[in-house]
């Protein structure tokens, strides 16, 4: 009898330890045969095309990519390792310090940076628009929620410029989690309210009294979100050709039938005042790999390199609104990837 007991107390503490090291194996992300990715709707479609040619040409599964937007992308990947989390974050701006922080707190400490190309936040109308041609300026009169820290009484166009049209503001855009949205604000509205020099001197003296007056938003019916979809905001201007609508430049350049360009500062969102920094809201897109999961997850090292295969000069990821990386943006991409080179979380802010 003393004989069972021990042998089965034996099997419990073999299996106890088969499950721990089972475990440790798939700290990296063992537990599963397939890619998953997660965060920015911008660039969600240039990821799933990505995806497409990876599974042709490795034989390997079609990665899982889900549009969070990037805020959220980046708290499922900085949620831990291991085959329950994320192995890419796509994201529509850098990875700020307290998520790199975050990330490290709960064990993601080996995070590679690869930017994969640029994008410019565009503001788009119907092609049955009155024609918009907006300043960084107009845009912040228009849609903070209290400009130059009184609360915002414009109702139309007009009252916030007496050249612009006399139709309702109306806007809609991606949500607080989007990187877009963060994009937008920095970009666009920011540089707008610093167009007062009152309020760019503020900036030295008061660092969060001025990040509440020029970057605050209205809410609706000005500014209304429509969650990580921005195919919704494409569709909402055909309906409503009065108002405005925020995405990334691939969703302006896939819709040209339905949606046409809003200039900002005089200057056109097109492939060109975008690559040569000319347009405003320029930004550059990032892909985020879990060291750790590298040679764990089936095909990611070759899925990350195919991603600059489509990114490239001529690659195929141009055609669907991508735009080309500097040669030494590129090169310093390519090289993070090929030797999966650890961000410095120093230099993030």
């Amino acid at each position: 009898m003393a004989q069972k007991i021990a042998l089965a107390v034996g099997a419990a503490v073999c299996a106890l330890a088969l499950s721990a090291c089972q475990d440790q194996a798939s700290s990296g992300g063992a537990a599963r045969d397939y890619i998953s990715a997660v965060g920015s709707s911008t660039v969600y479609p240039f990821a799933t095309a990505v995806g497409e040619k990876f599974a042709e040409a490795t034989g390997n599964k079609v990665p899982k990519i889900d549009s969070t937007g990037t805020g959220g992308g980046f708290e499922r990947f900085c949620a831990g390792v291991g085959g329950d989390t994320p192995d890419i974050a796509n994201a529509s701006r850098r990875i700020k310090k307290k998520e790199f922080d975050t990330c490290a707190k709960n064990g993601v400490k080996d995070i590679v940076e690869v930017q994969i190309g640029i994008d410019g936040i565009a503001l788009g109308e119907s092609t049955r628009g009155p024609g918009f041609a907006l300043s960084e300026e107009d845009v912040y009169k228009a849609l903070a929620a209290n400009p130059y820290g009184k609360p915002n009484t414009a109702k139309t166009w007009k009252d916030v410029n007496p050249a612009l049209p006399a139709v309702a503001i109306s806007v809609f855009g991606p949500p607080s989690t989007s990187g877009t949205y963060d994009a937008f604000k920095e970009l666009i509205l920011g540089k707008g309210c610093d167009a007062n020099p009152e309020m760019k001197a503020l900036k030295d003296t008061d660092k969060e009294k001025h990040e509440a007056t020029c970057t605050a938003l209205r809410g609706a019916p000005f500014y209304v979100e429509q969650g990580e979809n921005d195919n919704l905001i494409i569709s909402k201007l055909d309906k409503n050709p009065t108002s405005l609508g925020i995405f990334g430049y691939s969703y302006l350049e896939a819709n040209k039938d339905k949606i046409k360009a809003v200039p900002v500062q005089g200057v056109s969102p097109t492939y060109d005042t975008i690559a040569n920094g000319s347009y405003p809201g320029w930004r550059p897109l990032y892909i985020y790999v879990k060291k750790s999961h590298v040679g764990v997850i089936p095909g990611l090292a070759e899925y990350v390199a195919e991603f600059l295969k489509g990114s490239a000069e001529g690659g195929y990821l141009a055609p669907k609104g991508l735009i080309v990386s500097s040669k030494k943006i590129a090169d310093e991409a390519a090289a993070n990837a090929k030797g999966m080179t650890v961000l410095d979380g120093s230099v993030l802010k």
